[in-house]
C-alpha cells in the first residue's frame, strides 16, 4: 500500500469560516517530522485567527495546542522518533509558528521541526497533554517574576489563569486569590486550592473590600490573564509598592490608560510574557509526570468532525467550558 496523498483538515477558508476539507498530505523535509495529530485544544487566539486578522491570511490551518505522534521523519532525523507521542515548541527557525504561519493541529497531520519535539510516555491522555502549550506560557511568564513571597492575585479564570494558579500553589505558604467572571470556573478554582475566588463583575470597590475582609492583603504580584484592558490598568493600581504585574492576556488593539506616575512612584515592575519558548522542557516533564491535574481543565472533548459544535461552545462560553479539545 502506498502512502496517503491527502488528509482531512479543518481549514480556515475565509473570515469566520472553518471547513472540514481534504488537503495535501505534507512531507517532512530535512530536520523535520510529520506529526499525526491526536488532539488539539481550541484557544481564544484561534477564534481571533479564524475571524480574520493581519497575521495570517486564507486559507490557513490553525492549531497550536496539540499533542501528536511522529508518523514519519525527514533526512537527518533519528528514525527512532517514529511512533513517539510528543508535544513541541511551535516557534520555528524562520520565526513563524505552527498553527499560525505554518499549518497546525487542526489537520490530521502537519510538519514541524524535529528539534522542537518533546517525548511523552505512551498511554498519556492526549487531550490533557494539549495543555502543555499554555503550561509552557505560564512557566515562562512566572519565571520572569519569581520568587513571589507575598500574596498573589490572579485576574482571569481561563486556562492561563487556572494553570498559573496550579503552578503558584506549589510554593508552600503562598496565598493566592483569583478574580474571574464565571461561577463554574470560580468553583473549579476553589477545588484546585485557591485561597480566595471572587467575581470581578460589579463594583471594583466592593471586590477590594471583599479581599480586605478576607485578610488577603495587598498583592505583591498580580498575574493579569483576563485580556481586559481595564483589568490591566487596575492591576497597576492594585499591586503593592515595589510589586510586579505580569501581563499574559491578549488585549487586541486596546491601549493602557493608567497613570504613568503610579508606575514610577510605586516602583511597579510591569512584565509582559507571550510565548512558552524556553520553558517547553519543563512543561513536557510536568505533563509526563502528571504533576498537575491538567485533566481537570479539559471540560469538553469533540471529534474533529464535530468542530462546529465545539466552536459554538467556546464562542458562547457556556456549559462550564474551560478547555475544549478536538480529537482526530
Amino acid at each position: 500500500m502506498g502512502h496517503a496523498t491527502t488528509m482531512p483538515a479543518l481549514v480556515n477558508t475565509g473570515p469566520g469560516a472553518l471547513e472540514l476539507l481534504e488537503a495535501p498530505m505534507p512531507t517532512p523535509g530535512p530536520g523535520e517530522a510529520l506529526i499525526r495529530t491526536l488532539a488539539v485544544g481550541i484557544c481564544a487566539t484561534d477564534l481571533h485567527m479564524i475571524a480574520g486578522w493581519q497575521r495570517t491570511g486564507f486559507p490557513a490551518i490553525p492549531g497550536h495546542e496539540w499533542c501528536g505522534q511522529v508518523a514519519e521523519v525527514g533526512a537527518g532525523v533519528d528514525p527512532s522518533l517514529r511512533g513517539v507521542t510528543c508535544v513541541g515548541d511551535n516557534v520555528l527557525a524562520d520565526g513563524g509558528e505552527i498553527g499560525f504561519e505554518h499549518p497546525g493541529g487542526y489537520a490530521s497531520h502537519f510538519v514541524t521541526e524535529a528539534a522542537n519535539l518533546h517525548r511523552l510516555p505512551d498511554g498519556l491522555d492526549p487531550c490533557s497533554a494539549t495543555l502543555a502549550e499554555p503550561l509552557a506560557v505560564c512557566l515562562r511568564g512566572l519565571r520572569k517574576v519569581e520568587p513571589a513571597h507575598g500574596p498573589v492575585l490572579i485576574v482571569g479564570d481561563g486556562p492561563i489563569g487556572l494553570i498559573s494558579l496550579l503552578l503558584l500553589r506549589r510554593t508552600p505558604g503562598l496565598r493566592v486569590a483569583l478574580l474571574g467572571g464565571r461561577p463554574s470556573r470560580l468553583a473549579l478554582a476553589r477545588e484546585l486550592g485557591v485561597d480566595l475566588a471572587l467575581s470581578y463583575r460589579g463594583d471594583p470597590v466592593e471586590v477590594d473590600a471583599q479581599l480586605a475582609d478576607a485578610g488577603f492583603g495587598i498583592p505583591e504580584l498580580v498575574v493579569e490573564a483576563s485580556g481586559s484592558a481595564g483589568a490591566a490598568d487596575r492591576a497597576v493600581a492594585t499591586v503593592a509598592l515595589g510589586g510586579s504585574v505580569l501581563v499574559m492576556g491578549d488585549y487586541g488593539g486596546a491601549s493602557a490608560s493608567f497613570a504613568w506616575n503610579r508606575l514610577l512612584h510605586r516602583e511597579v515592575r510591569l512584565v509582559g510574557s507571550n510565548t512558552g519558548s524556553g520553558a517547553w522542557s519543563e512543561a513536557a516533564r510536568i505533563v509526563a509526570a502528571g504533576e498537575l491535574p491538567l485533566e481537570r481543565l479539559v471540560t469538553h472533548r469533540f471529534r474533529a468532525d464535530q468542530h462546529a459544535d465545539a466552536m459554538a461552545l467556546v464562542r458562547g462560553r457556556t456549559q462550564g467550558a474551560v478547555k475544549v479539545v478536538l480529537r482526530w
